[in-house]
């Protein structure tokens, strides 16, 4: 089986084929940049691995949360290849893909929301299956969910951004990597286990994950 996957909710622009089990990325820090950048990106990835995009099994990409823009680019692209090729398409949650890449068994991922806020979950590996312990959601620091155990590792740049997240949950880190971003070799990796289990939708039904209604401040709310 052979997949491609897209991640471009952080200032990273992703790729990454799947094929039986091997992984193959191009990982770039674009800023901005991520749709001028991104289809040249998916070329250089499909021909250096002797692929054509028809021979795609599916596409997958990360969902978000996170940059509101880059979660659209990553969803509309996901979208136009895989109506180019009549396949289905699997949304990837960047929160688990955090999770997924941080080599540990269970891992708090949070993301820099802007705003004073974080995009928070929690996840535990249970054999080769990930459970979900905090669902995905938008907060501040100081109200982020209660969690139970020791043994958590931190990921994301929420840890960077915010020194009362790492103090909320001191007594129950090992450890933590503030510079992680979400990746799309990690997401190809997720997106193959929802192939085989048949949980990949039709292009139409691709969505985001918004946490955040709400994208920017007023000028009065900026003021304050």
């Amino acid at each position: 089986m052979k997949l491609l996957a897209i991640e471009t909710s952080t200032e990273y622009c992703s790729v990454a084929l799947w094929r039986d089990g091997v992984v193959s990325a191009h990982n770039e820090k674009v800023g901005q940049k991520h749709s001028e950048v991104l289809m040249a990106m998916v070329d250089a990835v499909l021909k250096e691995a002797g692929c054509k995009i028809k021979e795609m099994a599916g596409i997958a990409f990360g969902k978000g949360p996170g940059s509101f823009t880059g979660v659209r680019i990553a969803c509309g692209v996901a979208q136009g290849l895989a109506f180019g090729v009549d396949v289905n398409v699997v949304g990837v949650c960047t929160l688990q893909a955090l999770a997924e890449a941080a080599g540990k068994d269970k891992v708090i991922a949070a993301l820099d929301a802007r705003m004073g806020e974080l995009y928070l979950a929690a996840y535990q590996k249970e054999g080769e299956v990930w459970r979900t312990v905090i669902e995905p959601c938008l907060c501040k620091a100081e109200d982020a969910p209660d969690i139970t155990g020791t043994g958590w590792f931190g990921c994301g740049s929420g840890f960077a951004v915010s020194e009362l997240l790492q103090q909320r949950y001191a007594a129950q880190l090992d450890g933590t990597d503030a510079d992680a971003v979400p990746l799309a070799d990690a997401v190809v990796r997720l997106a193959a286990v929802e192939f085989v289990q048949g949980n990949a939708v039709d292009a139409a039904l691709a969505l985001p994950l918004y946490l955040r209604d709400k994208v920017a401040l007023t000028t009065r709310e900026r003021a304050a």
